[in-house]
């Protein structure tokens, strides 16, 4: 008798667990993304090249998801970033240089653990301008000095509220750090969203490895969508603790969609120093991109930033680096590519 009963309960067991198993799963995605540029730094400085992540960051990773029952779920995101122009990966050192965590969600909202975007970038970019402050046409990604990832990190994903949704991020130390151990950022943005109308506003902390300094980031943005178009406004500021940096950016920028294969875009900021050393900047942006489909985008962008004393900002791809440039030089620069999402 023992042994059927034990035999059932094993049956019984196997037969519970396989739902929940056949409710698990896990993506390959991607992106790839290359194009040809031109950039010009002031003087004889410039080049013509070949880049990749011009308008999206070339990666690839894994997302994957498991389903508890009672509305929880497991999640996990693994993401290593890399150049499709000759292979290389982004930081070799790194299996998964970009994106590593797991977590939870359910009713209470999403809690992540690991190395992932700050809220600052994954929640609040997405408001800033047409392009999510990517490719060298965004005044704000030429801008702005902010890092968008952190590790150690614990977010917590508010569940919507009447349109009204919030991230919180802290962001631990590790023996890379100085000291060793305590907090070493904090991240929250707030975003409300009423039909065509977004508004949000976002608050970054952090002190670099050595804690000799602390870099304070406020951020402000709104967009209005009218029929084919949206229109944003952003306020930007970001200070250093030891004097280093006090700047802020304004931005305006719109969007037009002509049709479900074509769009444009054009951008506008102006980056005052507040040092009172005079480093100012002003930068205008065009982007136009013809969907393919909805994995493929051909895409151009161009950027003008007039520096202005002894400002030297560049224009940077969303993946790479612009060149250097001669002090209160313009910057010049255009890119044409495409880019494949998997």
């Amino acid at each position: 008798m023992k042994k059927t009963l034990l035999a059932a309960s094993a049956a019984i067991s196997s037969f519970s667990f396989q739902p929940a198993h056949a409710q698990s799963s896990v993506t390959l995605y991607g992106i790839v993304d290359n194009g040809i540029e031109y950039q010009s730094g002031g003087g004889a400085n410039h080049v013509i090249r070949a880049s990749s992540g011009g308008l999206f960051a070339t990666v690839y990773g894994f997302i994957g998801h498991e389903d508890l029952g009672g509305g929880l779920h497991v999640n996990f995101q693994l993401e290593q970033g890399f150049s499709a122009v000759n292979g290389a990966a982004q930081n070799s050192a790194d299996a998964f240089n970009r994106l590593a965590w797991v977590g939870l969600s359910g009713s209470f909202g999403e809690l992540r653990f690991g190395r992932q975007k700050k809220p600052q970038y994954l929640y609040l970019d997405g408001e800033i301008d047409p392009l999510a402050a990517k490719s060298i046409a965004s005044p704000l990604n030429d801008f702005d000095d902010v890092s968008v990832r952190a590790s150690n990190a614990i977010t917590w994903f508010t569940p919507d509220w009447h349109g009204l949704t919030a991230q919180f991020l802290v962001g631990l130390r590790d023996s890379t750090t100085q000291p060793s151990n305590g907090i070493q950022t904090y991240n929250v943005v707030v975003k409300y969203i009423n039909g065509p109308w977004h508004v949000a506003a976002g608050y970054d902390q952090q002190d670099n490895a050595t804690g000799t300094s602390m870099q304070k980031v406020f951020t402000a943005v709104t967009s209005l969508r009218v029929k084919a178009a949206r229109f944003y406004l952003v306020y930007h500021t970001e200070t250093q603790s030891d004097h280093s940096q006090n700047e802020a950016t304004y931005s305006a920028s719109a969007s037009y969609l002509f049709n479900p294969a074509n769009e444009i875009a054009v951008m506008y900021g102006y980056l005052h120093d507040r040092t009172g050393k005079g480093n100012n900047a002003q930068q205008i942006g065009l982007s136009y991109e013809y969907f393919l489909s909805k994995s493929s985008i051909l895409y151009a962008a161009a950027g003008l930033i007039d520096n202005r004393n002894q400002a030297s900002y560049t224009l940077n791809g969303t993946e790479y680096s612009g060149i250097a440039m001669t002090p209160g030089a313009t910057a010049r620069g255009v890119i044409v590519g495409i880019t494949h999402k998997f």
